[in-house]
């Protein structure tokens, strides 16, 4: 009682709050509470992390069956999208990103940081045939148009070595600003993509080697020099100029140096939190499988070479149970998912109740086709018993776990940011604990905080107490690792500190803090896309904005609109109803190729916020049509001089649609003259067969023709589309897959078998 008196004093004399009751959970008798830290991850940029998915290792001793999937739960400042689950041995999490908009200016350079474009701009000055007249051309700004004169020269030389000096126009034009590699000052490259449009401005330089002035004029350079300036290329001179005698010509041209300046918008996200959970213990024999990536490292992987190793350890540990000398063999599997279909096995006999194998793979170059690519392998760990073992549910021989890991690599940039994670602290004997706090930088007004402790750690102990300062924020933290606070629109512009103090087992203390600033309560505006994103199948506009809690967004003045970038046009866009007021919208495309979305968004702050997506709809990929038939067959007397042929279809679709329809045909070659154009089809199966057989009676050659429909493999919005929409190809039009020799059988007549009797 003195320790909880003594604390509360201290608190009081350093954060000048009271120390807060305790309070005390109750759980079924057996039952644990388990909880594990996201990896805190700040200053991600791109829509793609908008939203993350995140796979937490579980705590030693808890399984995944042992978890009660209700009590799982995300503590943080993020939103969860979906459920909360367990997932190959691991909790699987996606949130939406805490977002933060940063407005600042960049500069649009040729490439490198202090690389300017470049415009080498000049004037065509043309020497007469009799070479003492030079004929000048200037640009005239007024008129837009190019227009000559000409001056006698001013040297004695025949012919006149230079023109005379004379002062002239002439434009260039910039390039896209698209073109240009966009810096901050701190020389970090920004994508274009986040350009402000209406910010970009045109900034010529001083011109290399020569005197001039520059200016703008509807988006082009006007530069007015004086020639003979310092460099001069040869011109063919026109016919109507007059060649021969003296006459030459030259382009008299300047070197311009120029950039953009502009501002840019980028959208970053962070994560953070933890989620808790309660679970039973094992108390019958449990299987806990764990896949383990361990190369490549990093994952991803930029590829280097030819290929890329690939090592996954799969782990298997039997809790419940301690016979183990009833254990008769461990059994583990390993092979590529969608790939080549490499497939290993491993075995361990050893008596014992966690057992692992390493397997070894390889990602060939020519697998990554595009900038990334990622290779999904499935694992499985078996254990099997001598004797049945006796279970709630039954008398059990085996125990299976099966598992996915995945091994990325990229071609040129890394998709994905990597998380720092912090040291272990030692454990000397005698150590106070150690306070660690987590809190964003920065609140918006009106918006709930979390502030967790949880990462707090006592070297030779446990943590029993948390007291927690937070002034000037509303609401309060009980003792407890973590809780909400939030601050009024009255504090924008203003730091707060937040204070924690921890006690160990032993009276000892920790204290740390930290602080948060807080900001104007702006919405967020973002949209995702979701779905197969293929043509003419269902994808699910969603109106993901934000906003603090207080100051929630205004439905009705939620404005969206899509429109087509490229491949497709607006009138391929089909929903129905409008996008006012928008939520959810199920949206399907007509045709492939880049489209937009934009949205603006208000809350009841007063304040608003524009977002927009660019996303790109593949297109639907017909089927390959290839199938298996002999070469030869013979008529067999015993079923009435009939051939009957067996054939397997190998067809498949490219882009995992549903071959729903088959037709198979066939034509003879009956005047035998080694072509098929002549003759007429025949059907003589329609029933989507795999593996039909054709009966045939007459010798000679027969040509086989298949051709596959598919039917939607993904879900679309019936209304918008027609039977024509789904794809269909043939073995005869599609024949640079399937040569006509491998469409082609030929019928003969077994030789008689002939008994010599002397």
């Amino acid at each position: 009682m003195k320790k909880k008196v003594w604390i509360t004093t201290f608190i009081i004399f350093a954060c000048l709050v009271l120390m807060p009751t305790m309070m005390y959970s109750a759980q079924t008798e057996g039952t644990k509470q388990g909880s594990v830290s996201l990896p805190t991850t700040t200053g991600l940029t791109g829509s793609n992390n908008s939203a993350k998915t995140f796979y937490l290792d579980l705590p030693s001793g808890v399984t995944g069956p042992s978890i009660k999937m209700g009590t799982l739960k995300y503590n943080g400042n993020n939103t969860v999208v979906g459920t909360i689950m367990v997932e190959n041995g691991k909790i699987k999490i996606t949130l939406k990103g805490n977002v933060k908009d940063e407005i600042f200016p960049v500069t649009g350079m040729d490439g490198g940081f202090e690389d300017s474009f470049i415009s080498v701009p000049g004037n065509s000055i043309w020497r007469y045939s009799d070479g003492r007249r030079w004929q000048i051309n200037d640009y005239k700004e007024d008129k837009g148009i190019n227009e000559s004169y000409n001056v006698n020269a001013g040297d004695a030389s025949i012919p006149s070595e230079y023109p005379p000096k004379r002062t002239v126009s002439t434009k260039s034009d910039p390039v896209s600003p698209s073109t240009a590699t966009w810096y901050r000052k701190d020389k970090t490259q920004v994508p274009y993509s986040s350009i402000v449009q209406s910010s970009i401005k045109l900034n010529p330089q001083a011109l290399k080697g020569d005197k001039g002035e520059t200016s703008i004029k509807n988006g082009k350079f006007i530069i007015n020099y004086s020639v003979p300036s310092e460099k001069r290329r040869p011109e063919e001179v026109s016919e109507g100029f007059g060649r021969g005698g003296h006459a030459r010509g030259w382009l008299y041209y300047v070197t311009l140096p120029y950039y953009f300046d502009a501002e840019a918008k980028v959208t970053s996200y962070s994560y953070a939190g933890s989620v808790t959970f309660d679970y039973s213990p094992p108390d019958q024999a449990t299987l806990n499988g764990t896949a383990t990536l361990e190369k490549p490292s990093p994952n991803p992987i930029k590829l280097e070479g030819s290929k890329v190793d690939v090592k996954i350890n799969v782990k298997g540990e039997l809790l419940g149970y301690t016979n183990s000398s009833n254990i008769e063999e461990w059994v583990f599997y390993a092979r590529e998912k969608d790939g080549s279909a490499k497939a290993d096995m491993k075995k361990e006999y050893g008596k014992m109740l966690t057992a692992s194998k390493s397997f070894d793979f390889q990602i060939p170059a020519s697998r990554v086709t595009g900038d990334s690519f990622k290779q999904d392998y499935a694992l499985t760990v078996i254990i099997r018993f001598k004797n049945p073992v006796v279970t709630k549910s039954g008398s059990i021989t085996s125990l299976e776990q099966k598992m996915e890991v995945s091994a990325g690599v990229y071609k040129k940039d890394n998709p994905i940011t990597y998380p720092s994670i912090p040291g272990t602290p030692s454990k000397p004997e005698g150590k106070p604990p150690i306070a660690r706090i987590s809190a964003p930088k920065y609140v918006k007004a009106g918006s709930d905080m979390m502030v967790y402790g949880g990462a707090s750690s006592d070297p030779d102990g446990y943590i029993t107490d948390y007291a927690w300062g937070t002034p000037g924020a509303e609401g309060g933290i009980e003792n407890t690792a973590r809780g909400y606070v939030w601050y009024t629109r009255d504090k924008v512009g203003q730091t707060f500190p937040i204070m924690l103090t921890v006690v160990d087992n032993d009276g000892l203390i920790g204290s740390t803090s930290t602080e948060v600033t807080v900001i104007e309560p702006t919405p967020s505006a973002s949209l995702e896309i979701t779905g197969s994103l293929k043509q003419n199948r269902k994808t699910t506009l969603t109106n993901s904005s934000t906003s603090p809690t207080r100051f929630p967004i205004i439905k009705s003045k939620t404005q969206v609109t899509i429109s087509a970038v490229s491949g497709g046009t607006n009138a391929d866009i089909k929903y129905s109803g409008s996008l006012a007021e928008l939520e959810s919208k199920d949206v399907l495309f007509r045709k492939p190729g880049k489209y937009k979305a934009n949205i603006h968004v208000e809350n009841t702050a007063g304040y608003g916020a524009d977002g927009e997506i660019t996303f790109d709809i593949a297109p639907d990929e017909v089927p390959s049509v290839y199938f298996d038939v002999a070469q030869k067959m013979y008529r067999d007397p015993e079923k009435g001089n009939r051939a009957i042929i067996q054939i397997t279809d190998r067809s498949f679709s490219t882009d995992k649609d549903t071959l729903n329809r088959r037709i198979w045909e066939y034509r003879y070659d009956s005047n035998n003259d080694g072509r098929f154009t002549d003759e007429n089809w025949e059907i003589f199966n329609n029933g989507n067969e795999i593996n039909p057989k054709l009966e045939l009676t007459q010798v000679g050659r027969y040509e086989i023709r298949l051709t596959v429909f598919e039917e939607f493999g993904q879900p679309t919005i019936e209304d918008y589309v027609t039977e024509a929409d789904r794809r269909s190809a043939d073995s005869y039009t599609d024949s640079i897959k399937q040569a006509l020799v491998e469409r082609t059988v030929e019928i003969d007549n077994r030789a008689p078998e002939v008994d010599w009797d002397l």
